[in-house]
């Protein structure tokens, strides 16, 4: 089992800047990639950006490219999603995910565990 909790959300303006944190527990955090998807009202979840295990490989939505960038740090048990040039469309609940292939998917069906979420809301 892998728990995972997210933290870091909140209000901001467009333009601004956020880092959200996922901790996770449970298991040997690097032995599993990590992932960020978030998910809009009446939209479904989609991705935003996947870290292998160890650190070396990522990859980004064509959405957030240039603008976030997904880190972790194995000492700490933690990734992280540093979020700048935020816009308005960013505006979701934002959730971490462990996978314990090798690789940095964005399909949802590649992830074990989910973390409960965390609101970002970016006003304009």
């Amino acid at each position: 089992q892998v728990q995972l909790v997210e933290s870091g959300g909140g209000l901001v303006q467009a333009g601004g800047s956020l880092r959200l944190s996922c901790a996770a527990s449970g298991r040997t955090f690097s032995n599993y990639a990590m992932g960020w998807f978030r998910q809009a009202p009446g939209k479904e979840r989609e991705f935003v950006a996947a870290i292998s295990w160890s650190g070396g490989s990522t990859s980004y939505a064509d959405s957030v490219k240039g603008r976030f960038t997904i880190s972790r740090d194995n000492a700490k048990n933690t990734v992280y999603l540093q979020m700048s040039s935020l816009k308005p469309e960013d505006t979701a609940v934002y959730y971490c995910a462990a996978d314990f292939g090798l690789g940095t998917s964005a399909d949802t069906e590649s992830y074990d565990y989910w973390g409960q979420g965390t609101q970002v809301t970016v006003s304009s």
